[in-house]
């Protein structure tokens, strides 16, 4: 690690979030993540586009990021998870997978690659940008399709932040287990289901935030399933390159079942994914007093929000605009299947008539 070439962009960055932090708290309903990638796309394209701020804004978006990770478990219970029982458990589960499923079938008909669709599924399915994050090592994506995915998942989520209190009140009439499972079963940031749940009132927003963290929890479920969803696609490309034609057909078989036992012996979970694990799990044994998970919930927003900065300069404005219009039309087809999947789910579960 050269410290030398890092400070320039590292500082940069730093910059960056502290004014995106700044105008979060001017626009809270927005949030500090929200401006510091936009920010950070913008600066990156026009002031600090130079070379020299390269090695700091990959820097701060994988390194900061991964700390982030590591320090949000210790700011989770898991027993959260009991609060909103069985029913709120499975609701996210169903939800979650849902999700996952819908993103990676409308990324193939839309013709999107396929790790850019499991970006767009994590981020949407769990946490928004922290997800993508979190999956991104296992995933290897190009850096151009993380930052792409950070940017839609944030700005469907944004959107739905101000439509999903209104949705809850047409549809649920102002039901609060059923409002906050659709707020926290939805939304991709934990400062969005708080913005959204400030708009109904603070019952909603005490559960719908534990909602929340019952998705953020299946995190670690969420990056052992792609990474081995991964494996398994690099395997079987280089199967494909490698069997001839005229015997693929009798070789198939036996060795994609070949492949799926290796894949699924070999588990390969990032450094973070386990740091975050067991810092839930301190978490819960109370070894974290409250104070200290105040802290780290502090210093993991402010890693995540430099993170965040970082990953915006590395967008380029070229790349946005080819893509920008068909992602972001992507992004809002899953909100759509989101919303429609959580209402139904949530009509089944708990019995509510419209």
């Amino acid at each position: 690690m050269n410290i030398k070439k890092i400070i320039p962009g590292f500082i940069v960055c730093s910059v960056i979030a502290y004014i995106g932090t700044v105008l979060g708290g001017i626009f809270p309903k927005l949030g500090g993540a929200s401006f510091a990638i936009i920010l950070g796309i913008i600066l990156g394209n026009t002031l600090v586009k130079s070379d020299k701020f390269a090695a700091g804004s990959v820097f701060s978006e994988s390194n900061l990021l991964s700390y982030s990770i590591v320090l949000l478990g210790g700011t989770l219970n898991i027993y959260s998870v009991f609060s909103v029982g069985v029913k709120g458990v499975s609701f996210i589960i169903i939800q979650m997978m849902i999700t996952v499923a819908a993103s990676i079938w409308i990324g193939k008909k839309m013709k999107f690659k396929k790790k850019f669709t499991y970006l767009m599924g994590s981020g949407n399915a769990v946490c928004g940008s922290s997800a993508i994050g979190a999956v991104s090592p296992v995933v290897k994506p190009e850096q151009n399709d993380l930052g792409i995915s950070i940017t839609i998942v944030n700005l469907v989520g944004t959107v739905l932040m101000f439509l999903l209190p209104f949705t809850s009140r047409v549809i649920f009439h102002g039901d609060t287990v059923m409002t906050s499972a659709l707020i926290g079963g939805i939304l991709q940031s934990v400062g969005q289901v708080i913005g959204a749940g400030q708009l109904v009132n603070n019952e909603v927003l005490q559960l719908a935030t534990i909602f929340k963290i019952i998705r953020i929890i299946f995190i670690v479920v969420l990056v052992s399933y792609l990474g081995k969803k991964v494996a398994k696609d690099s395997k079987l490309a280089k199967i494909e390159k490698e069997v001839e034609i005229e015997v693929e057909v009798e070789v198939n078989e036996t060795t994609l079942e070949e492949t799926k036992k290796r894949g699924f012996k070999k588990l390969n979970i990032p450094w973070y994914i386990t740091g975050f694990f067991i810092f839930t799990t301190l978490k819960t044994l109370g070894v974290f007093n409250g104070d200290l998970s105040n802290i780290f919930h502090s210093i993991s927003s402010k890693f995540e929000i430099i993170a965040l900065a970082g990953i915006g300069m590395r967008v380029k404005f070229s790349t946005l605009f080819s893509q920008g219009p068909k992602a972001l039309t992507y992004g809002l087809i899953i909100g759509v299947v989101q919303v429609v999947a959580a209402v139904a789910l949530i009509e089944l579960m708990y019995g509510l008539s419209f």
